[in-house]
C-alpha cells in the first residue's frame, strides 16, 4: 500500500538483485527471516513468497508461515526510525525509553522472584488503618488506587518531581501505590498522607468527621496543583488546557446553551467539572420521576420498579449539580450550581442581555455534556445543610454496572427535544459507556457516621474495604448498597 495504508508487501526470490533503493532492507528482512525459522520451512516450491511490514509498528508478517516474524534486531531498528520521527514532529520529549536506575536495577537483582498475577490475584488490596474518624479519607484512598489508569500512571514511575520538597502529595500517592501493590497484605497506616492532607487542605485538618466528597475535590485539587512539575502537566496554570493526569482522567466538559425567547439567539460556554452532584428526591429541591421504566421495565441496565429513583433518574431531573473545576472553593456546597439537563425557563426575574437583540429578554438554559471524563464520579446528596434543616437523604437509588451517557450528550440534544430521552440505537458506539468499579457509602446519621466502599479488583469480583477490614462482596451487595460516591469507568477508550 502507499503512504496513506499502514502495510507495505514485498516479493521477492532468493537470490536475485532488487532496486537499489530496496536492496539494503530486502537484505536485512532476508537474513532476520531466516534465523527466524528453519530454512527447511520455504522449500522450492515456497521459494518466492511475500513478506509484509506493518508500518504504524514496524511489524513483519511472513505469508508462508503465516504469522509475524519477531525478531529482536528488527524491533531495534523500529524503535530508532520511530524515535527520530518523534523528534522531527515536536514529540521527542513526550516518550523516552524506560532505562533502570541503579537503584532500581539494585531491587531487580535482590527481588529476582516473580509474581504471576491471575483473575484470582488479591494483589492490591489491603486495609487502611483508621486514625481517628479517617474512615472518610480511608474510602476515597480505596476508590483512587482501584482506578485503573490512575494506577498504571504511578506504578510506571511517570510522575517527576520539581517541588524539591518533602510536600509533594504526588509524591506521597506514588508511594502508596507502590505500598498496594508490593503484595503485602497487612494494613497500611497513612499518616503521611493525612499530615499532608491537612497541611495543603486546612478546611479538611483535625480528628472529627469530615465528608468522603469534600475530601475526594480537595484531593484532586492539591493533586492538580503538585502535578505541575510533570511533563504532561506543563500548562496547568491555565485551567483551560492542563494535561495533567488529574486533567486526563478527571475532566469533563459541560456545555450551556442560553437561548433567547425573542430572536431565539444561542450563547454558547463550555466549563470542565470533575464531578456531577445530583439531587435526590426527598431534598428541598423538586423531584418529580421522570424514567419510561417505572412500570417495572429495565433501563440502561437499571432495575425499575413502581415509585423507585434510578441514577438515570436522577441525571434526567431538573437539578443537576456540577461542582465546577475553576470554582472550587473549600467552604462546603459554596462552588455548587444548580444547572439543568432538560431546558429550565428562566423567568422574566432573570432576563438575560441578548446579543443579538442588545437588549435584556427572557431565555432558556440547557445544560449538556460536551465532553466526557475517562473517570465519571456521581455525588449522590445525601446531606442536606440550610438555615432551617440538616439532615440525611436516606431514599433508595438504583445504579446500573454499566451507565450509557449518550442520551446527556450535547450531540443527542436535538433527539431529547420536549423532554424525550431515546435510547441509543447504535450498539456499536461504545465511546460513551462506562462500567462501575468503585462505590462509596455512607452509614449513620449526619452528625455521626461512617464511610465504606465496595471496590472492583477484577471484572466481576467485589471487596467491601472498611477501614483495615477487606472481605469479598458481591455484586448484589454493591447494587444494594445505598450509595453516596458511585465512580464509573470508561469502557473504551482512544489509543494516543
Amino acid at each position: 500500500m502507499d503512504d496513506s495504508g499502514q502495510v507495505v508487501y514485498l516479493s521477492y526470490v532468493w537470490g536475485p538483485p532488487e532496486p537499489a533503493s530496496l536492496l539494503p532492507v530486502l537484505r536485512l528482512l532476508r537474513l532476520l527471516h531466516q534465523e527466524a525459522h528453519p530454512r527447511a520451512s520455504h522449500n522450492a516450491k515456497n521459494k518466492r513468497h511475500n513478506l509484509a511490514i506493518d508500518l504504524l509498528y514496524g511489524g513483519i508478517y511472513c505469508f508462508v508461515c503465516q504469522d509475524y516474524i519477531y525478531d529482536k534486531d528488527m524491533e531495534q531498528i523500529a524503535k530508532e526510525e520511530q524515535r527520530k520521527a518523534w523528534k522531527l514532529q515536536g514529540v521527542g520529549e513526550k516518550y523516552s525509553t524506560w532505562e533502570p536506575t541503579k537503584r532500581e536495577l539494585e531491587l531487580l537483582r535482590h527481588n529476582p522472584k516473580r509474581r504471576k498475577i491471575t483473575t484470582n490475584c488479591t494483589i492490591g488490596l489491603r486495609g487502611l488503618i483508621n486514625l481517628g474518624n479517617t474512615c472518610f479519607m480511608n474510602c476515597i484512598v480505596q476508590a483512587l488506587t482501584h482506578t485503573p489508569l490512575l494506577r498504571d500512571f504511578f506504578l510506571s514511575d511517570r510522575h517527576k518531581c520539581e517541588m524539591q520538597s518533602n510536600s509533594c502529595l504526588v509524591c506521597e500517592m506514588a508511594q502508596l501505590f507502590q505500598e498496594f501493590y508490593s503484595g503485602h497484605r497487612s494494613p497500611h497506616i497513612p499518616f503521611r498522607l493525612l499530615h499532608l492532607v491537612w497541611t495543603h487542605a486546612r478546611h479538611l485538618a483535625g480528628y472529627e468527621q469530615q465528608d468522603a466528597h469534600e475530601f475526594l475535590i480537595a484531593a484532586l485539587d492539591v493533586l492538580h496543583r503538585h502535578c505541575k512539575g510533570d511533563d504532561n502537566g506543563k500548562k496547568a496554570n491555565n485551567p483551560n488546557h492542563c494535561n495533567c493526569i488529574i486533567d486526563q482522567i478527571f475532566t469533563g466538559g459541560l456545555q450551556s446553551d442560553v437561548t433567547c425567547q425573542v430572536c431565539h439567539g444561542v450563547s454558547t460556554t463550555i466549563d470542565p467539572f470533575w464531578d456531577i452532584s445530583l439531587d435526590l428526591p426527598g431534598s428541598s429541591t423538586p423531584f418529580w420521576p421522570l424514567s419510561p421504566g417505572s412500570d417495572g421495565s429495565v433501563v440502561n441496565g437499571e432495575s425499575h420498579q413502581s415509585g423507585a429513583t434510578t441514577l438515570t433518574d436522577c441525571l434526567r431531573r431538573l437539578s443537576l449539580h456540577i461542582r465546577l473545576k475553576e470554582r472550587r472553593c473549600s467552604q462546603r456546597g459554596s462552588a455548587v450550581y444548580c444547572l439543568f439537563t432538560r431546558p429550565e425557563h428562566l423567568g422574566s426575574s432573570a432576563k438575560i442581555k441578548c446579543g443579538g437583540c442588545h437588549s435584556y429578554q427572557e431565555s432558556t438554559k440547557q445544560l449538556t455534556m460536551k465532553k466526557l471524563p475517562i473517570v465519571a464520579c456521581f455525588h449522590l446528596k445525601r446531606f442536606e445543610h440550610s438555615a432551617k434543616l440538616r439532615r440525611k437523604i436516606t431514599t433508595y437509588v438504583s445504579f446500573p454496572l454499566e451507565l450509557d451517557m449518550t442520551p446527556f450528550m450535547a450531540s443527542s440534544k436535538e433527539s431529547r427535544m420536549n423532554g424525550q430521552y431515546p435510547q441509543p440505537v447504535d450498539a456499536l458506539n461504545n465511546d460513551n459507556k462506562y462500567s462501575l468499579f468503585a462505590v462509596v457509602n455512607h452509614q449513620g446519621t449526619l452528625e455521626s457516621g461512617h464511610y465504606t466502599s465496595f471496590i472492583r479488583q477484577h471484572k466481576d469480583q467485589w471487596f467491601k474495604c472498611d477501614d483495615a477490614i477487606i472481605t469479598k462482596a458481591s455484586i448484589k451487595d454493591v447494587l444494594d448498597s445505598e450509595g453516596y460516591l458511585l465512580f464509573y469507568h470508561k469502557q473504551f477508550l482512544e489509543y494516543e
